[in-house]
C-alpha cells in the first residue's frame, strides 16, 4: 500500500443515472435500388444510414420506376416531402446475382454517339467493340461512356481514337441489372449457407450494432403486402437484437392477384393474412402526389418521424390526423378512392389506417394497431401507446446496461429506482405520460432468483390515449328566454 501524507480526493458513481437518448422513430427499409445510377454505389444487403437526399442517392441511385425500385419512393418522401432524417436503407437488388448478360448487341452512331435506351447497364462491365475489330476500344481513349438526363447510356466516340470518322457500327455487351428477378424471399432474407452472411430482414439486428441507433419502424413499401414478409418484419421488430423493440408498418395490396380495390374488402383481407399484431400497423389505401404514387406506410413512416422530432423524439402523440402529402387516394391503378368518414371510421374500427380528406386536406386517419379489435388492451391496441411502451423499454435497457453485473446491494438497486422514478416524474410533469413510476417487490424477486443474480423492477406507466372521440352535448336552455326581458 502507498504511504499516503497530505489531503486527497476520490470519485465515486453518481447515484443518478441520465437516461440514454434513443431514436423513438428510425425507419429502417428494404427494398430494391437503381445501383447502376448511384456515383458510391454501396453493395446489396448493406445497411447504409443516410441523413440526406444526396447521401442516399450517391449510395443507391434514383429512378422515376418506384415499382421496380422500391427504396426511391421511401428516399423521396422521407427526404423531399416530409424533410426528416435519418433513415436506414437496405437493398436486396444484388448486382452479382440478379443480372442478364447482353452480349454483341449491334449498335448505330447517330449525331456522334450511340446509345443504349431504357437499360439499366453497369457501366462497369460495358464492352465496346468495332464491328470489324476483335479487341475491346478502350475507355477515355476510343470512347467515353455515360448517363445522360433520361438515365440512358450515351457511349461517344473519342476524336483520334480507334473509331475513325464514318463509321456508324459498334458491338457492345454488358451486364444490367434485373429486378424483375428479385422476390419476396430476398427481402426475407437469412443467412447465405455458402457465405454465412446476413440478408434481408435478418439485417435488423445489424443496426444497433453498427450505428449505435435502435430501430423504431421497420417497413418495405411494395413488399410488405406479402403475408410472408409482413410476418417476417413484425417478428423482427418484436425482438431484436433479443431486447429492443420497433413498430412494423405494413399495406394492404392494392395491386396483383391479392389486390384490395374496395374498403370493405380490406378488414376480411387483414383477418385472413393474420395482419393482427400489436407490433404491426396496416395500412391501406395508396395516395398520390402530382402524378406519383406512395405507399401508405412510407407517409406514415413520415408523419411518425414528423411528429416525435415536433415532440422531443418521444412518440406520445399519435400519427393520426396529421397531414398527408398527398392530394388523392388510389388503387395501384390510379383510380381514386373517396372515404367518407363513416367508410374510414369503419377501416380504423377493424384495426386499420387509411386516408382522409374531411377537415383540414389529406390526413393519416386512425389510432389502432393490427392487433385491434381481436385484443382490446390499451398498450396493443393505440399506436401511440404501443410505441411509447416500445420507447420506454429501449432507453431503460440502453440506460441501465452499464450496470449490468455490478453487485445487487441496497444502494445498487436504489440508484436504479430513484434514477427511473426522477425520469418518469419529467416525462409526467411534461405530460408525456400520465404518470409513472418504478418498484423493487419483494415478492417479484424471490430468493432463488436473486442467488442466480436476477432481479426485477416493476415499472407502473400511463402513457396518455389520443382523444379519439370528443362527443359535444348541446341542450336547449329554455332559461335564456328571460333575456327577451332584460334584467
Amino acid at each position: 500500500m502507498v504511504y499516503k501524507h497530505g489531503v486527497y480526493s476520490s470519485e465515486i458513481p453518481t447515484s443518478i443515472i441520465p437516461p440514454v437518448k434513443t431514436s423513438a422513430g428510425l425507419p429502417v427499409v428494404f427494398g430494391t435500388a437503381p445501383v447502376h445510377l448511384a456515383t458510391n454505389p454501396m453493395p446489396a444487403n448493406k445497411p447504409v444510414l443516410c441523413y440526406s437526399y444526396a447521401e442516399a442517392v450517391a449510395a443507391f441511385g434514383y429512378s422515376a420506376d418506384w415499382e421496380k425500385y422500391t427504396l426511391c419512393e421511401f428516399i423521396y418522401s422521407h427526404f423531399s416531402l416530409f424533410n426528416v432524417a435519418p433513415i436506414v436503407l437496405i437493398n436486396v437488388l444484388d448486382a452479382t446475382v440478379h443480372k442478364t448478360a447482353v452480349t454483341d448487341k449491334a449498335m448505330t452512331i447517330e449525331g456522334g454517339t450511340a446509345i443504349i435506351k431504357g437499360e439499366p447497364v453497369m457501366l462497369d462491365t460495358l464492352v465496346v467493340k468495332l464491328v470489324s475489330a476483335g479487341q475491346p476500344l478502350v475507355k477515355g481513349t476510343d470512347y467515353v461512356a455515360g448517363y445522360n438526363d433520361d438515365l440512358n447510356v450515351v457511349i461517344t466516340p473519342v476524336q483520334g481514337g480507334a473509331v475513325l470518322t464514318g463509321q456508324t457500327s459498334l458491338v457492345i455487351s454488358y451486364t444490367k441489372l434485373n429486378p424483375e428477378a428479385v422476390n419476396s424471399d430476398d427481402i426475407v432474407g437469412g443467412i447465405d449457407v455458402t457465405t454465412g452472411e446476413t440478408e434481408g430482414l435478418e439485417l435488423v439486428s445489424k443496426i444497433y450494432p453498427l450505428f449505435r441507433l435502435v430501430p423504431g419502424q421497420i417497413l418495405a413499401p411494395g413488399w410488405s403486402g406479402d403475408p410472408v414478409v409482413a410476418a417476417v418484419m413484425h417478428a423482427k421488430a418484436r425482438n431484436i437484437n433479443g431486447v429492443f423493440q420497433a413498430t412494423a408498418i405494413a399495406d394492404i395490396p392494392t395491386t396483383g392477384t391479392a389486390a384490395v380495390k374496395q374498403y370493405t374488402q380490406a378488414p376480411a383481407w387483414k383477418n385472413t393474412n393474420n395482419y393482427v399484431d400489436e407490433q404491426l400497423i396496416v395500412c391501406w389505401p395508396k395516395v398520390s402526389l402530382g402524378g406519383k404514387q406512395f405507399h401508405l406506410s412510407t407517409q406514415l413512416a413520415g408523419i411518425c418521424c414528423q411528429t416525435d422530432a415536433a415532440n422531443d423524439d418521444i412518440p406520445y402523440v399519435s400519427p393520426s390526423n396529421k397531414s398527408l402529402q398527398a392530394n388523392a387516394a388510389i388503387t395501384a391503378e390510379g383510380k381514386e378512392i373517396y372515404l367518407d368518414l363513416s367508410q374510414a371510421n369503419y377501416l380504423n374500427g377493424e384495426g386499420i389506417v387509411t386516408a382522409l380528406n374531411f377537415i383540414g386536406g389529406w390526413k393519416a386517419w386512425g389510432n389502432r394497431t393490427g392487433a385491434y379489435p381481436g385484443i382490446t388492451d390499451i398498450k396493443d391496441t393505440y399506436i401511440p401507446v404501443r410505441r411509447m411502451f416500445n420507447w420506454i423499454a429501449n432507453t431503460l435497457i440502453l440506460t441501465h446496461w452499464q450496470k449490468i453485473d455490478g453487485p445487487i446491494t441496497r444502494r445498487f438497486v436504489e440508484s436504479l429506482v430513484d434514477s427511473a422514478n426522477i425520469w418518469l416524474n419529467g416525462l409526467a410533469a411534461r405530460e408525456m405520460i400520465l404518470g409513472g413510476r418504478v418498484a423493487f417487490l419483494e415478492e417479484e424477486n424471490p430468493t432463488t432468483d436473486l442467488l442466480n443474480g436476477v432481479f426485477r423492477l416493476h415499472y407502473y406507466v400511463a402513457p396518455p390515449a389520443p382523444a379519439e372521440n370528443i362527443e359535444e352535448v348541446i341542450e336547449y336552455d329554455t332559461s335564456y328566454f328571460k333575456s327577451l326581458f332584460g334584467e
